[in-house]
C-alpha cells in the first residue's frame, strides 16, 4: 500500500536510487537534502517531477512546518561519506553525523512516523576484526569497537555507532520500529569520486601509467547499488515492532584489490604498470558481510554480480568523462 515517505540525503548516491524505487512502487516521497554534493544533476531533476524537495542542513533543527507529518517511514541516509572526507575533515564528519541524527529524532518525536531506517556502515565492526574480537565474514552481533578515537578515519564509524545507539534507544522508548542497515562497500553510477571503484575508473580513463594502487592485497566484497536498495526496502518492510540490525551487501565474491584493478583496466582497454602503495591508515585488510540474518528475515539475494556491476558503473563514468572532454574541447581556442 502506498505511503508517505521521507528520505534524508535523498539527493545523494544511495538516496537517489532509493527515492526512485519508492516512487516506482507508488509512494509519496519527500527528499530532504542540503545539496553538499552539488546541484547540477539531471537524474535528480527528473525525479523532482514526482518527488517533493525540502532543502535543509540537518545540523540545524528540521523545518517542521515545511515537512508536515503523517509519514509511514523515514529513511535517514544523510551523512558526509567517503574515507577521504574522514581523513581530511573528521570534525565535519562527526558534526554532521551526530547533529543530523539528533535533530532528526527530535523531529520524529513530534511527528511519530511508522518506521525508522538508519543507514549505517561496515566500518562500525572493522575495529572488532582488527582487535581479534570478530572474524570475516563479519556477523551482525560483532562488538562495535574503536581502538583510536584520534585517528581521523574513525570519525565516520564513531558517528554511525552513536547514531545506531540513538535510533535503537529511541525506538524502544517511543515504540517505533527501527531498522539499521550496515552497508558493505556499495557502488554504482553517480557515486562521486571519493570511493575506490570510481577512483580506479577515473585513473584508468585518464590513462595513468604508472597506475597508482593503494592496498593492493586487501580484499573487499562490493554490492551494486540496486541490490542495496532492494535489501533496504525488504528490511524496512518487515512487519515486526522489534528493532532490527542487519548487514547489507553482497557476500558472493570477495575480490583482491589488485584483481579489481585488473578488471577495470581491461574495461578501459588500458595497459599500465602498477605502482603499489601502502593502504590508507586504518583501512581494513578484509571486509565481507555475513548476510545470514538478512536472508533469514527477508529472503534477500543480491542479483547483480561484480562483472555486470563494474561494466554498468564503468560505462556511466566513461559517458561522464567523454562529455567532460567534449565540453573542454569546445571551450578551447
Amino acid at each position: 500500500m502506498p505511503e508517505r515517505v521521507l528520505v534524508t540525503g535523498g539527493a545523494g548516491f544511495l538516496g537517489l536510487r532509493l527515492v526512485r524505487a519508492l516512487i516506482e512502487r507508488g509512494d509519496e516521497v519527500t527528499i530532504l537534502d542540503d545539496f553538499s554534493r552539488g546541484r547540477d544533476d539531471p537524474e535528480l531533476r527528473e525525479l523532482l517531477k514526482e518527488a517533493r524537495l525540502v532543502e535543509h542542513d540537518l545540523t540545524a533543527p528540521l523545518p517542521a512546518r515545511q515537512l508536515g507529518g503523517g509519514y509511514g517511514a523515514v529513511y535517514h541516509l544523510a551523512a558526509v561519506v567517503g574515507a577521504q572526507a574522514s581523513a581530511e575533515r573528521p570534525h565535519q564528519v562527526l558534526r554532521v553525523g551526530l547533529g543530523a541524527t539528533l535533530n532528526l529524532l527530535d523531529w520524529t518525536a513530534t511527528t511519530q512516523p511508522g518506521c525508522l531506517f538508519l543507514s549505517s556502515t561496515s566500518e562500525v565492526t572493522d575495529g572488532a576484526v582488527r582487535a581479534g574480537l570478530a572474524s570475516v565474514p563479519v556477523a551482525d552481533e560483532a562488538p562495535l569497537v574503536v581502538s583510536d578515537v584520534a585517528l581521523p578515519r574513525t570519525s565516520y564509524a564513531i558517528a554511525k555507532i552513536a547514531s545506531e545507539a540513538q535510533f535503537l534507544h529511541y525506538g524502544r522508548e517511543h515504540g517505533v520500529p527501527v531498522r539499521v542497515g550496515r552497508f558493505f562497500n556499495v557502488y554504482g553510477p553517480r557515486m562521486g569520486y571519493d570511493h575506490v571503484i570510481p577512483q580506479l575508473i577515473g585513473r584508468a580513463l585518464a590513462g595513468l601509467d604508472p597506475f597508482p594502487v593503494y592496498g593492493a592485497r586487501q580484499t573487499r566484497s562490493f554490492c551494486f547499488v540496486d541490490d542495496a536498495v532492494e535489501a533496504t526496502l525488504l528490511l524496512t518492510g518487515l512487519q515486526t515492532a522489534e528493532p532490527l540490525v542487519a548487514s547489507i551487501g553482497d557476500d558472493r565474491e570477495e575480490v583482491v584489490i589488485a584483481d579489481l584493478v585488473d578488471r577495470i583496466l581491461r574495461l578501459a582497454g588500458h595497459d599500465a604498470e602498477l605502482e603499489i602503495h601502502d593502504p590508507p591508515q586504518g583501512s581494513p585488510e578484509r571486509r565481507c558481510p555475513d548476510l545470514r540474518r538478512l536472508r533469514e528475515l527477508t529472503g534477500y539475494e543480491p542479483g547483480v554480480g561484480l562483472e555486470q556491476g563494474l561494466r554498468r558503473t564503468f560505462d556511466w563514468y566513461r559517458g561522464q568523462w567523454e562529455g567532460d572532454q567534449q565540453t573542454a574541447g569546445a571551450g578551447e581556442g
